[in-house]
């Protein structure tokens, strides 16, 4: 039986310890090990990927990547041709597993590839940054962020049992790892926050019931995007985005704002679509003071925990979510179809919630009939969002849609 085969991306130029270190490791596990150096202060050697065949797959010598002079630069150069390079070594013997060891510079490169690889493989990632702001380098993949505690500068007695379970984390990790094929079912993303989970999990175990495979997506400034993601990717057959939160916040600067194209890679493919407007009556603000002074005059503010506030949105707010939505549906290349709950849009927005308003979904409802281009079909229902009668409509109508488009 072969080894599990494990890329290990670490410049040995200022972390030679560190690489050898973790080699011994992973071998001693019975992994193989494809070091990737991507040095440019020097080379030095032992590595079966060189900062030699880096810089020569990005089009340029080691020697003119040192010239650029500028460390930014510098490392486009060598992202580039690491990229090609993993991947190269990827193709030639597929790899189980990757694992890398770096500062700021090095999380940034390291990561670039590591997204650059399917979900599943096991990848994680040993940084001085790994305890602070780290959604640049994980973006919507399944990075494992492992924070190095020390600087990453030679071994202590610390940094050896960071770096050793990194690298037994790993070794375990790609022993175990079995690449997935796609399902042949039919694939259904869902978009959901705990105030609409009641339906989603109905209408979830609805579509599975028929044979679908549902992903769901936690609508929290992250959750969206990775739909989007697989949505571009993957062959989908149906997106439910039932959860508007992240362009709510990005209408109006909230914490889950997921930027203004959000929702759109499914649209764009022509995936049959169902946009409802689950979670448009709150912007998620920060600690409740903060969300009162950046959110003046609201009728209502519910703090959800310490630091995040449920801001209740007024009909001008709701307008302008319509807007948007029609904006999006009408860039659809595919059938769009808009539902709207009458009697309350999560659970937030019912008799037991904080923010109920009943005045709002009919007048929301009635503006987004006359702005949603007049292919798009907009479906009221007497119901709250979390009533059995509007899962049963979302789900009816999903059903019809997907047998529409085989």
């Amino acid at each position: 039986m072969s080894k599990p085969r494990v890329m290990l991306i670490i410049p040995q130029d200022t972390k030679e310890q560190e690489a050898r270190y973790a080699r011994q490791v992973l071998e001693e596990s019975g992994c193989d090990v494809v070091h990737l150096d991507p040095s440019v202060r020097r080379t030095v050697g032992g590595a079966e990927i060189s900062p030699e065949e880096i810089a020569e797959a990005a089009g340029m010598t080691i020697e003119e990547v040192r010239a650029i002079g500028h460390e930014g630069k510098i490392q486009d150069v060598m992202i580039e041709g690491s990229l090609k390079m993993a991947h190269a070594a990827d193709e030639k013997e597929h790899l189980s597993g990757i694992l890398s060891i770096g500062g700021s510079m090095g999380t940034s490169l390291s990561t670039n590839i590591m997204r650059s690889f399917p979900y599943g493989l096991p990848k994680l990632m040993v940084s001085t940054i790994a305890s602070g702001y780290t959604a640049p380098y994980v973006g919507v993949k399944d990075i494992i962020m492992m924070n190095s505690v020390t600087d990453i500068s030679g071994l202590n007695s610390i940094s050896r049992e960071v770096y050793r379970n990194a690298a037994l984390a790993v070794a375990g990790m790609a022993k175990g790892y079995k690449p997935q094929s796609a399902s042949d079912k039919p694939l259904v993303l869902i978009t959901t926050l705990g105030t609409t989970e009641p339906a989603v999990k109905r209408i979830r175990a609805a579509l599975e019931e028929d044979g679908c495979e549902v992903m769901i997506f936690h609508s929290s400034g992250a959750g969206g995007p990775t739909l989007d993601s697989i949505a571009a990717e993957r062959d989908v057959a149906m997106v439910l985005d039932l959860s508007v939160t992240e362009m709510v916040d990005y209408l109006f600067d909230g914490l889950a704002n997921a930027g203004p194209d959000r929702g759109k890679a499914g649209i764009s493919r022509g995936i049959p679509t169902i946009f409802a407007p689950g979670n448009a009556d709150f912007i998620i603000g920060g600690p409740i003071e903060e969300a009162r002074e950046k959110y003046p005059g609201k009728k209502s503010y519910h703090a959800h925990n310490a630091a995040m506030t449920a801001v209740r949105t007024n009909l001008e707010d709701l307008k302008q979510i319509a807007d948007h939505l029609a904006a999006l549906a009408g860039e659809a290349k595919g059938p769009v179809r808009v539902a709207v709950p009458l009697h309350g849009l999560s659970s937030h927005d019912s008799t037991e919630g904080h923010l109920y308003d009943p005045s709002m979904p009919g007048p929301f409802a009635d503006y987004i009939k006359d702005v949603m281009p007049e292919n798009i079909p907009v479906e009221t229902v007497e119901a709250h969002f979390n009533d059995e009668a509007f899962s049963d409509h979302i789900i009816a109508t999903a059903r019809k849609m997907m047998e529409q488009s085989k």
